[in-house]
C-alpha cells in the first residue's frame, strides 16, 4: 500500500552526518508519513521538479503535501512538524524572526559541514573498530 507522504524529504545519503541525522529522525512517530529520498542514489538530473540532484545535495531540502518546496532552516521546520515530538519546534520555527535565525544557523552550519563530516567518519570508524 503506498504512503500518502505529508512531507517528501531529499538528503544526501553518502554523508555520514546526514544519514546519522536522518536515520535519527526515521525512528520518531509521524517518520512514517514521510517520504525520505536519498538524493545520492541517483543520478537523475532532477529529483523533483524544480529541485535538481545538485541543489539537494548542497542543501537540505523537503517538498510539502502541497508541493512548496523548503530550503534550509525552512526545510527543518517543515521536517519538525511532521515529527510529533518536534511539532512545537515546527510551528515556532515559521514565527519570521526565528526563521531567519534558523536559515542563519544552518548556512553557519553548512560552511563547517566538510569539517564536521570528517570528524564524524572518524568518529563512526573508530567506534566501528571498537566493536568489531
Amino acid at each position: 500500500m503506498p504512503n500518502e507522504a505529508n512531507l517528501k524529504v531529499f538528503y544526501d545519503g553518502a554523508c555520514p552526518l546526514c544519514e546519522s541525522e536522518i536515520s535519527f529522525y526515521k525512528k520518531r512517530s509521524g517518520a512514517e508519513q514521510v517520504d525520505w529520498v536519498d538524493v545520492s542514489n541517483t543520478n537523475e538530473e532532477y529529483v523533483h521538479p524544480g529541485l535538481s540532484r545538485a541543489e539537494a545535495l548542497a542543501r537540505f531540502h523537503v517538498v510539502t503535501k502541497e508541493g512548496e518546496i523548503l530550503s534550509g532552516g525552512s526545510a527543518f521546520a517543515g521536517l519538525w512538524r511532521s515529527i510529533s515530538v518536534f511539532k512545537p519546534f515546527g510551528w515556532i520555527f515559521r514565527i519570521k524572526p526565528l526563521a531567519w535565525l534558523l536559515d542563519r544557523l544552518y548556512d553557519y552550519f553548512l560552511r563547517h559541514r566538510p569539517r564536521l563530516q570528517k570528524w564524524f567518519a572518524k568518529k563512526s570508524e573508530a567506534h566501528q573498530k571498537q566493536h568489531s
